[in-house]
């Protein structure tokens, strides 16, 4: 630094300082989210409040006054006069069950490689980096489902029993929600497109009967449906022909999902403006390439919030077969409160305390999936 005897000339750069601790890290993000004005400040010590009010009980029972091993319902009870906290012994005693319901444990291997698979060919596909994706797509949509249901119902050829034949009376627990969420979720997606561009049609006998088809299934109530499914429809086929229970609710939960589906996917093809199906037309494009490569991309980006939403509500319902007798976790978990061996007082909510757990763990693993693919796919106007 140059010196005068009336100013001072700096000849280097300053050395730079670091910002004000209240304004970065956790003490600045909570300034300027949590205690900004006076009104934040009030809500945030409201919140805090009510968080603490509902989330110690929680963590008390959960963890502080659990039991975490036992053999029987002697190690659950409240001891001395104590508070009964959950019992985790009774969810590792019937943890095989909530997985796998009654299939036969020594064919559980085959429903392990069915969840192994299902996830080594789901993680790379949700990943946009990943490579092969048409492989991967082909492997997850078409060659999956054809081994995963050789693996679960057995493989019988001429007298040969390469798979010994399990029924999917004795499935349940996880693999019947899972099976029945993947499935409703992976064919209502295709159907409901394939609605929402039939109710969008010029041609007057496609619109009405994708219209008569929406509203139908939209106006009965998804027990409703898989009460006729599985009650009702076999009454009305032929004798002598019949339909596995769970088919006929995969066939019930898929329809009743699509026609949802449709109407969010018809939300996002409303959305984009009609100067895009011009442009689309003025290149040559014929309809089908015209809603391939230009229209529904943009419109499917739109709806992605609609289309999980549709998505965890479908998940969450499955819970609902319990009504035609098919036990998925939450049913497998119902009924194992009739078993004297686990009964105390804490069994049920602990029972429901893990349905919970999974049931959220799925539902917010699609939710933070959708967030970070909104993100990616709105490269043109960042919000």
């Amino acid at each position: 630094m140059a010196n005068t005897d009336m100013f001072q000339i700096r000849t280097e750069e300053a050395p730079r300082l670091p910002a004000p601790i209240s304004t970065t890290g956790v003490i600045g993000w909570m300034r300027q989210n949590l205690f900004s004005s006076i009104g934040n400040t009030v809500l945030t010590v409201i919140g805090i409040l009510i968080a603490y009010s509902l989330i110690a009980p929680l963590i008390q029972f959960a963890f502080i006054d659990a039991v975490w091993s036992g053999d029987n319902r002697e190690a659950c009870l409240p001891q001395d006069g104590g508070h009964s906290g959950a019992c985790w012994a009774y969810v590792e005693a019937y943890f095989p069950q909530f997985i796998y319901g009654r299939y036969p444990t020594e064919e559980i291997w085959r429903v392990n490689i069915v969840y192994f698979l299902f996830a080594v060919l789901l993680v790379p596909l949700a990943i946009p980096s990943a490579p092969f994706k048409k492989i991967n797509a082909i492997l997850f949509l078409v060659v999956f489902p054809i081994i995963a249901y050789f693996l679960l119902t057995g493989l019988v050829i001429g007298d040969a029993v390469i798979l010994p034949i399990v029924e999917t009376a004795v499935w349940g627990g996880l693999l019947v929600t899972l099976v029945i969420a993947v499935t409703g979720i992976v064919a209502s997606l295709p159907l409901g497109i394939a609605l929402a561009l039939g109710r969008r049609s010029r041609m007057p006998i496609i619109k009405l009967v994708s219209v008569i088809f929406i509203e139908f299934w939209r106006g009965v109530p998804l027990i409703t449906v898989l009460f006729m499914s599985s009650v009702m429809l076999p009454l009305f086929l032929p004798e002598g022909v019949t339909f596995d229970k769970l088919l006929r609710v995969l066939i019930g939960v898929t329809l009743f999902s699509a026609a949802y589906m449709a109407e969010v996917v018809r939300g996002g093809l409303q959305a984009i403006p009609k100067g895009q199906y011009e442009g689309a037309m003025a290149l040559g494009l014929r309809f089908w390439p015209m809603m391939y490569l230009i229209i529904l991309p943009q419109a499917l980006k739109l709806v992605i919030p609609g289309i999980v939403n549709t998505f965890i509500g479908l998940f969450k319902d499955t819970t609902l077969v319990l009504i035609v007798g098919m036990f998925d976790l939450l049913g497998q978990i119902q009924s194992s409160f009739t078993d004297p061996t686990w009964s105390t007082p804490s069994t049920g909510h602990t029972g429901y305390l893990f349905a919970a757990l999974v049931f959220w763990t799925f539902c917010f693993g699609m939710s933070r999936y959708s967030i970070f693919m909104e993100k990616k796919l709105h490269t043109g106007h960042k919000r």
